[in-house]
């Protein structure tokens, strides 16, 4: 009786094993791409040649771009810093304008940055849902567009003549709409095809650097183009994920972050100095100005007699 039963147990035990080996190899065989068809195990080479551009393998590729498997510690801080800087930064310039015209201007410019640096802060520091998530990466990518044109209306309106700048104001901000379209209705649109619409638009005022430099001066040029290839940089590290520091903590998207504050900075105080020399040019045409209607109103001094000429 104590045999059988043990036999039994031995024989429990070999079933156990044989279930657990035979459990442990379909694990190992289904993390190398195999697995079992009609009972038989096939291997990874052959699924990977029959799944190549099937629909399904192209939907697991683009939920690996959508969502990160890996969120750095500093994910959003950088901007996260940014929204109150940025709207103390905007309401100064405001402030400062000297026209009305500036004012509306550097306003535009204010709005868009700090909605770039809010929007940017709330999607990347919060964990959403897959709803949450498609609709804050449309917002924070439609804000690129909006930043570009923003940065572009008070250089505009300041270091341009009118007829140039109602043609620059055109060009970008119907470009932006675009852009935001595209990025609205494609969210999942891939880096290669996307982040070429940002460089465009935003260095679509390259045209206009030679007035820049004759309206703002060397400093004020300097500061575009400088903040110009930022951005730009900044677009590379985005598009190829390259360098990736420490992906837990600071990670390639970091940096991306910390180019694109170094190139608003860049920006603003360029567009700080326009709109001081504007203003100082302002103040000088005023003055100008009343000079010469303080001299139309001066009578004309009679000329009195000759020396020598009058005769008694």
């Amino acid at each position: 009786m104590i045999t059988r039963d043990a036999q039994e147990s031995e024989g429990g035990r070999e079933a156990v094993s044989r279930d657990a080996a035979e459990t442990e190899y379909i694990h190992d065989s289904s993390e190398r791409g195999e697995g079992r068809r009609d009972g038989q195990f096939v291997g990874s080479q052959a699924d990977e040649k029959e799944e190549e551009g099937s629909p399904v393998a192209a939907l697991v590729e683009r939920a690996a771009d959508l969502v990160e498997p890996i969120k750095p510690r500093l994910r959003g801080w950088l901007h996260a810093g940014m929204v109150p800087s940025s709207l103390t930064a905007g309401i100064v310039l405001i402030c400062l304008a000297a026209t009305p015209q500036a004012a509306v201007a550097c306003a535009v410019y204010s709005v868009t940055a700090w909605l770039l640096f809010a929007t940017s802060a709330v999607y990347h520091r919060g964990t959403w849902g897959p709803r949450g998530e498609a609709i804050l990466r449309r917002l924070d990518h439609a804000n690129i567009f909006l930043i570009i044109a923003g940065t572009c209306t008070p250089l505009a309106v300041l270091l341009l003549p009118p007829d140039q700048r109602s043609l620059l104001l055109w060009i970008v901000w119907t470009g932006a709409l675009a852009g935001i379209a595209f990025r609205v209705l494609w969210v999942g649109a891939p880096r290669w095809l996307y982040t070429p619409c940002y460089l465009a638009l935003g260095w679509a005022p390259v045209r206009y650097l030679p007035d820049f430099l004759h309206n703002g001066g060397v400093a004020v040029l300097t500061l575009v183009v400088a903040g110009g290839l930022l951005y730009s940089a900044g677009a590379v590290v985005y598009a190829l994920k390259r360098p990736d520091p420490s992906p837990r903590w600071f990670g390639f998207h970091e940096v991306f972050h910390t180019l694109t504050v170094a190139a608003f900075t860049a920006h603003y105080i360029a567009i700080s100095l326009a709109r001081l020399l504007t203003a100082r040019g302002d103040r000088a045409g005023c003055r100008d100005a009343r000079a010469f209607r303080q001299l139309r109103h001066l009578r004309p001094v009679e000329a009195g007699p000759v020396c020598g000429s009058h005769r008694p």
